[in-house]
């Protein structure tokens, strides 16, 4: 599939660019991402297989790779990882469950 440390590394160098572009941007969504820090509720190892199960349900890649690392810095065992993956497969059918029937609602309205 990909190597993901090279990955990583490569798509840490294209946002550092970015951020030299546009600082402010940048500094932004760090603060985004810090901000669970600070009340420290859920703890990192929480926070980061949510966001795991966040990087899938928006397929990007680049947070999968950012967040695997962070996640295994925080303690979180493959097992932990899966099931928060599961959970983002949960949600991903239930979405296309629920747009399912809301499609039949639009066919059900057009036929009206």
């Amino acid at each position: 599939m990909l190597d993901w440390n090279e990955y990583r590394g490569d798509l840490l160098k294209r946002v550092g660019d970015f951020g030299k572009l546009t600082p402010e941007t940048l500094h932004g969504v760090m603060s985004l991402g810090s901000a669970g820090n600070k009340t420290d509720l859920l703890g990192a190892k929480v926070r980061e297989l949510i966001a795991l199960a966040c990087a899938v349900t928006t397929r990007c890649d680049g947070c999968i790779a950012v967040h695997v690392e962070a996640a295994i810095k925080a303690g979180a065992t493959e097992e932990e990882i899966a099931e928060a993956l599961g959970v983002a497969v949960n949600l991903n059918a239930g979405a296309a469950l629920v747009y399912s029937a809301r499609t039949l609602d639009a066919v059900k309205a057009f036929k009206e």
